[in-house]
């Protein structure tokens, strides 16, 4: 596993682009952290972010995981482009011939969709602990480690759409192409959601099979956090709505998502078995 993860790699440092994208996708995870900066003083009304709550034990988990979850496209677009760059530089196929099989050659891209993965919740886990150790109210250790599951969920939600641009780049072969079927499929899903609930069945009923699509799935594991806030529960008690949601994370809905994991890589590997290269 180890040598094929170095095989990736590699092929990563050498491409200009991928450098690029990669470093960018983590500069900007660590710019949360400007967030606590964002100060304004108009006259006697004085606003501080940080302030607010936001990093603020065990919320930060759930503030800090949904926020970066927004830059995976930098790296969705680093994935499709290394499976566009096998195909159009033929590496894939000199892989192959220097006696890595096509199980092999999927293995090492699921691994570094992994490696991705687990480096982003590490360097989030890392940011945040260091933002809520400097600005959270609450700084007991019970405290600090409860929510956790967020950052679970943050990995799982990773892998599934990583590996979903994964079989997008093998069954496109182009990466602009295969960004392009990412940002359809994403349409496609409101769609079909729209006409269950519009011609099929009930909106509840058109809610609860769209919660199974791909990409609301690996949404859904990390709901919005901003009605947590209690400057948002004041608001919404004030004028009368009830600002109370499930944000919880539950084991069917990493089910789910590890489902789609597993058959998009397996579609992935099906495929590439299938073609002639």
């Amino acid at each position: 596993m180890v040598r094929l993860l170095q095989i990736e790699f590699i092929k990563l440092w050498n491409n200009r682009a991928s450098k690029i994208l990669i470093s960018s996708y983590f500069v900007l995870l660590t710019s949360i952290a400007l967030i606590a900066a964002i100060k304004f003083d108009i006259g006697p009304v004085k606003f501080h972010l940080a302030d607010q709550g936001i990093f603020n034990f065990p919320y930060i988990w759930h503030f800090n995981t949904f926020m970066t979850a927004l830059f995976k496209l930098f790296l969705a677009i680093v994935i499709v482009s290394m499976m566009a760059n096998e195909y159009s530089n033929k590496t894939i196929k000199q892989n192959l011939i220097d006696g890595l099989s096509k199980k092999e050659f999927i293995l090492s891209k699921f691994l570094t969709v992994i490696s991705f993965s687990l480096i982003s919740t590490v360097f989030v886990f890392v940011v945040s602990l260091i933002l809520g150790l400097i600005y959270s109210d609450y700084n007991e250790i019970s405290i600090i480690f409860s929510d956790l599951e967020f950052l679970l969920a943050f990995f799982v939600k990773l892998v599934g759409f990583f590996s979903f641009c994964l079989f997008l780049g093998i069954f496109v072969k182009r990466s602009a192409f295969a960004l392009g079927f990412l940002i359809l499929w994403a349409i496609l899903e409101q769609i079909v959601f729209g006409l269950l609930g519009w011609k099929v069945m009930s909106w509840d009923a058109a809610k609860r099979i769209k919660d199974f699509f791909p990409l609301e799935s690996m949404t859904n594991l990390i709901k919005e956090p901003f009605t947590r806030l209690s400057a948002v529960q004041n608001i919404g008690q004030q004028i009368g709505e009830n600002m109370k949601f499930d944000y919880q994370v539950y084991w069917y809905e990493f089910l789910v998502v590890i489902f789609w994991t597993a058959l998009f890589i397996y579609l992935s590997y099906a495929l590439l078995k299938k073609r002639d290269l």
